[in-house]
């Protein structure tokens, strides 16, 4: 206030507050889905470090139980009025959510995380291909072919039961995508994942807490998986689903083929782990085979809209 006039000195203005939609929404939609990648493989290699004192049951069960409370916080489906069939989907989808994190982390504890991922990542490229009726799709099945043959001669090197955990979490993520379109017919937006959250929750909870014991009591353990369920469900969650609001599918599908690399990289630089150059190739051959499959089947899918 003067001391003059008395006439009363504006403020200066406040300069305006950026919520987080709104800073998500200014941020190029392919640096997000590729924060989202980082982040998928970040939280796998956070998770492979706890696997010494918290078993992998334990790991994926606290990292459902994040994603499920994060979900059902936000998105609070209604679960009246639903069909059998429609609890026999959603059923599905929660028990092949939880599959393939189960079989997946285990094989995690086994082999190298980007070898793991690379044998996963055949479950969506062969839902991919086998949709398929063109002849240029036998190119792409026949480089993942030569990405498998590359891990073939190296899998006396490898321990065989992580091998076999990873084809199993491939079956389980094709079980997955084909549940989720079900689900998505059945129930609107992103409440039939929250439900098949719970589901996979209840269904890894006798296993996650059995094997994790009083380890889970451990409130430093407790936070690592919980972090673990924020770095693998809870931030690519809402980077992607804000990314595929102002991308083409076709475009994501193509930038999500990157996860095996990234996931040989993380486990290079958190874990020390080593590829040999067949298995670099084998990484790109399956990143270079999804890619191509899902521009492949994104234009098919344009072309039948069109006709």
């Amino acid at each position: 206030m003067s001391s003059r006039t008395g006439s009363t000195t504006p403020p200066p203005p406040r300069s305006p507050r950026l919520s987080p939609s709104a800073a998500l929404g200014s941020l190029p939609p392919v640096w997000l889905v590729m924060v989202s990648i980082v982040s998928v493989q970040t939280g796998a290699g956070v998770a492979k470090n706890l696997f010494d004192a918290l078993p992998p049951a334990a790991v994926v069960w606290l990292r459902l139980l994040t994603s499920a409370g994060l979900l059902l916080l936000l998105v609070r489906p209604a679960v009246k009025a639903r069909s059998r069939t429609d609890w026999m989907v959603v059923i599905g989808y929660g028990v092949a959510l939880a599959s393939m994190n189960y079989f997946i982390y285990q094989a995690f504890a086994r082999i190298p995380l980007g070898i793991a991922v690379t044998i996963e990542y055949l479950g969506p490229l062969a839902i991919a291909i086998l949709g398929s009726r063109r002849r240029v799709d036998l190119l792409w099945a026949g480089l993942a072919g030569l990405g498998v043959a590359a891990l073939g001669v190296e899998f006396g090197e490898l321990d065989p039961l992580g091998v076999l955990f990873a084809v199993l979490a491939a079956t389980a993520w094709a079980g997955y995508i084909l549940l989720s379109a079900a689900t998505g017919q059945r129930f609107s937006g992103a409440s039939g994942l929250a439900i098949a959250s719970v589901v996979g929750v209840v269904v890894m909870a006798p296993a996650g807490i059995a094997e994790g014991g009083a380890a889970l009591l451990d409130w430093r353990l407790l936070l690592f998986g919980l972090a673990v369920g924020v770095l693998s469900s809870v931030v690519p969650y809402t980077l992607e689903l804000n990314a595929l609001r102002r991308m083409p599918p076709r475009v994501f599908g193509v930038l999500m083929s990157l996860q095996p690399a990234a996931a040989a990289l993380v486990g290079l630089v958190l874990l020390g782990e080593l590829l040999t150059v067949w298995q670099w190739l084998a990484v790109a051959c399956v990143i270079a085979a999804s890619a191509g499959a899902t521009r492949s089947s994104a234009k098919r899918e344009e072309r039948e809209r069109a006709e």
